[in-house]
C-alpha cells in the first residue's frame, strides 16, 4: 500500500512543471536568473543573447558593480538580493575576466506544496530560504566583429518548509554540480548584433520530510538566441526566443518550452539618459504567460546607474508556486575605475612633467 501510495503521487505531479515542486530552486528566478542577463538587458525584454551575451563581456572592462534587487508578490510574499561584482582590466588579447558574488534571503513566504508523506493533497505551508552564486565569466574578442564568453558557477539554495499548525518540517536543498554558460555574439557593424546563450545547471537535490530523504538531479538547460538592430542613433530593436529544457528526478517530470522576448531602448546626450521597455518569456509554456518590462539608466562621469523594473517576473517558468501576481525592481551601480585610474595616471604624469620644468 506504501508503495502504490507512492506511485499515485508521482503520477499526480508528472503534469506539472518540472520546477513546480522544487521552491528551493524556483525563487532562483528572482535572483541569479535575471543577474545572468544584466539590469539593462532585463529592462528592454530581458534578452540575455544580444546586450546581455556573456560574449561581450570584455567590453566591460575595469569596471564594478553592485546589484541590489527585490520582488514582491500581491499575497506578500518578498524576496530580496544583493550581489557585487568586479571586471578585470584587458589581459592576454582582450581577454577580461569577471567574478560576481550574490546572496539571496526569502523569509515567511506561503506557498502550496505536495509531499507523499502528507498524501496527494496540496499542502498550505509556511518556511524561509536562501540562495547563494559565485559565477566566473571569462570573454574575449576574436575578430572580425565575433567574440565568445563563457561562464562557471557554483550555486546551492536550500528552503525550509514548515505546515501551518503542525510541527512536521520538509526541508529542500540542493548541492552543486557542474554548471556553466557559453555565449557566442557577432556584431558586423554598428547597427548589428547577433547573439546566442546556452546555460546548462545542474543540482543535486535532497528533500527530507517524516517519511525520509529523497535525493534525484534537478536539471536546467536554457537556450536563447537574439537579434538586436539600431534603426537610428541611439536606439536598439530587440527581438529574441528562449527554449527551455527542464527535469526533476525527484519529482519524476520533465518539460520543453519556449518564448519570445521583444524590446526597446533609446539613449540621449550619449548616454546619459536611457530608457527602454518591452516583454519577455511570451507564450512560454501554457496562456500569454509574458513579463512585463521596464528600466531607466543614468550616468555621470564613471558611475552609471541601471534600474529596471518587471511585473510577473518569471511567472511564466514558476506559475503560481509563490502567488498569482508580482513587481520586482532590480538595480545596478557601476563604477568605471579604469577611468579613474587612467585619470590618476594622467594626473600624476602631468605633476611629474610639471617639477622638471
Amino acid at each position: 500500500m506504501q508503495r502504490l501510495r507512492w506511485i499515485v503521487v508521482l503520477v499526480l505531479l508528472s503534469g506539472r512543471a518540472a520546477s513546480a515542486q522544487s521552491p528551493e530552486v524556483s525563487l532562483r528566478e528572482f535572483a541569479s536568473g535575471q543577474i545572468k542577463k544584466g539590469v539593462r538587458s532585463i529592462g528592454f525584454g530581458g534578452d540575455g543573447a544580444t546586450w546581455g551575451n556573456y560574449g561581450l563581456v570584455y567590453r566591460e572592462h575595469d569596471t564594478a558593480v553592485v546589484d541590489a534587487g527585490v520582488t514582491a508578490f500581491t499575497n506578500g510574499n518578498t524576496f530580496a538580493f544583493t550581489a557585487v561584482g568586479v571586471t578585470s582590466p584587458p589581459l592576454w588579447r582582450g581577454l577580461a575576466i569577471y567574478v560576481l558574488g550574490l546572496a539571496q534571503t526569502a523569509t515567511g513566504v506561503r506557498l502550496g506544496v505536495r509531499d507523499p508523506s502528507f498524501g496527494p493533497a496540496t499542502l498550505e505551508v509556511r518556511g524561509d530560504g536562501g540562495d547563494e552564486l559565485l559565477a566566473v565569466r571569462l570573454a574575449m574578442p576574436l575578430g572580425h566583429g565575433f567574440s565568445i564568453g563563457l561562464q562557471l558557477t557554483y550555486e546551492v539554495s536550500h528552503f525550509d518548509a514548515i505546515l501551518d499548525g503542525q510541527m512536521s518540517a520538509i526541508r529542500y536543498e540542493t548541492e552543486w554540480r557542474p554548471s556553466g554558460g557559453l555565449g557566442v555574439a557577432w556584431m558586423p557593424n554598428a547597427r548589428w548584433l547577433i547573439g546566442a546563450r546556452v546555460i546548462l545547471n545542474h543540482d543535486w537535490e535532497r528533500r527530507l520530510d517524516p517519511a525520509g530523504v529523497r535525493e534525484g538531479l534537478n536539471r536546467s538547460y536554457e537556450f536563447r538566441a537574439g537579434v538586436s538592430f539600431s534603426p537610428w542613433r541611439g536606439a536598439l530593436l530587440d527581438v529574441g526566443g528562449t527554449v527551455l529544457d527542464r527535469a526533476n528526478e525527484i519529482a519524476g517530470t520533465e518539460s520543453v518550452v519556449g518564448g519570445a522576448n521583444l524590446g526597446f531602448e533609446q539613449a540621449f546626450w550619449r548616454r546619459a539618459f536611457v530608457i527602454r521597455g518591452g516583454v519577455d518569456e511570451c507564450e512560454l509554456g501554457i496562456g500569454p504567460n509574458c513579463t512585463a518590462t521596464g528600466g531607466m539608466s543614468f550616468k555621470m562621469g564613471p558611475v552609471n546607474l541601471d534600474v529596471a523594473y518587471l511585473y510577473n517576473l518569471g511567472q511564466a517558468r514558476i506559475g503560481a508556486l509563490f502567488g498569482n501576481h508580482s513587481h520586482s525592481v532590480l538595480a545596478t551601480l557601476t563604477l568605471d575605475y579604469g577611468s579613474l585610474v587612467h585619470r590618476s595616471a594622467e594626473q600624476a604624469a602631468e605633476t611629474q612633467a610639471a617639477r622638471r620644468h
